[in-house]
């Protein structure tokens, strides 16, 4: 046997050694969990503008994110430089609730005004809301008042180059997919003017929306009502719709009829809605698209419901031509409703299962 002081020390040696033993394993584990909760936090936190940045691959043109501006936790600009256009355009992006899997995009697009920071989804409805707790990256391209989100034949002198189709098929999507690391399914919803042009923008680009919604859009172009809402349109903001398509009637607006070619949408979910144009729930004066202010609720009333009139005749049309050729549509025509913004609210929020079912977001 040993010496007391042996055992002594031979006592203090081995608990010191079975505590510093206990101390790595804890530190170990506790490092272990640190870097697996660092792994999820990681996940879940929106990437930085940096990120944005560095992970943007330019589209196959050169068109290329050049700047990313916040504004919220989960909201940013994106400045995408447009070869087609020659000038950076504003993209604001909605993060998903969740980014530690890729997600699909939902694009919606403004409607004779466009969007921007004034005026479109996010300040007329309560879309940032009703998408804070869905997992899909939102893209609200800001511009296109007036254009149809299509590609004009000529530069226009007040309304500029619109190359919109080939920025929001060819150049966008691929400087999205690549930032925000999507699964590459997309949606697209669009109102009024948009509501045409979603319908136009997925016959072009067969394959690349996997759903669309259009809602109080007239999917006629080359008609004579039709072309009359196409033209009132473009006019609303001083463009020349000559500059758009080429002379009233020719193949320019034949080639962007949504109802003539809509064999070409077969495959893609489709969601239509329109009103009837008699005043419904939202047209009140305590509703917020209102807001208490007697002028707006005679505007929309006045202006809105014969506008409403007419796009309903436009989609009735649609949804029977789709029958026709037996390609698969959600139709609601509304009995009552004109043609503004709590509708069309409204519209995203009904149409948005079928939307998300197509992307599986």
């Amino acid at each position: 046997m040993g010496s007391r002081n042996e055992k002594f020390m031979g006592g203090i040696h081995g608990r010191t050694t079975m505590r510093n033993a206990v101390s790595v394993a804890v530190l170990v584990s506790l490092t272990a969990l640190s870097l697996a909760v660092g792994q999820v936090v990681a996940g879940s936190v929106p990437p930085t503008e940096v990120d944005l940045l560095a992970s943007a691959r330019p589209s196959e043109n050169g068109s290329r994110l050049v700047h990313v501006e916040p504004v919220s936790e989960r909201q940013s600009n994106l400045a995408v430089y447009s070869v087609s256009m020659g000038r950076d355009i504003t993209v604001r992006v909605l993060r998903p609730a969740d980014t530690s899997l890729p997600r699909p995009t939902l694009y919606l697009l403004g409607g004779v005004e466009g969007s921007s920071d004034e005026l479109g989804w996010s300040e007329e409805t309560d879309m940032v809301e009703f998408v804070s707790d869905k997992n899909v990256n939102v893209v609200v391209p800001y511009g296109g008042a007036s254009s149809y989100y299509t590609d004009w034949e000529r530069d226009d002198p007040v309304l500029g180059r619109n190359k919109w189709t080939t920025f929001l098929t060819e150049e966008l999507p691929p400087v999205i997919d690549s930032a925000l690391g999507t699964t590459a399914k997309n949606a697209i919803a669009g109102l009024s003017m948009s509501g045409t042009a979603v319908l136009s923008l997925a016959s072009a680009a067969p394959g690349l929306y996997q759903a669309v919604g259009s809602y109080s859009g007239c999917a006629m172009t080359s008609d004579p009502l039709g072309s009359a809402y196409v033209i009132a349109a473009v006019v609303n903001n001083a463009g020349n719709p000559i500059n758009m398509w080429g002379p009233l009637g020719g193949p320019g607006w034949v080639a962007h009829d949504p109802y003539l070619n809509a064999a070409r949408l077969r495959g893609t979910g489709l969601y239509i809605s329109n009103g009837s144009g008699v005043p419904g729930p939202h047209d009140r004066l305590d509703d917020p698209s209102v807001d208490g202010d007697p002028n707006s609720l005679v505007a929309q009333i006045v202006r809105g419901g014969p506008i409403e009139a007419a796009t309903g005749q436009c989609t009735a049309r649609l949804a029977a031509r789709l029958r026709d050729l037996q390609i698969p549509a959600t139709v609601n025509l509304r009995p009552t409703g004109t043609h503004s913004w709590g509708y069309w609210q409204d519209e995203l929020h009904q149409s948005w299962p079928m939307l998300a079912a197509a992307i599986a977001a």
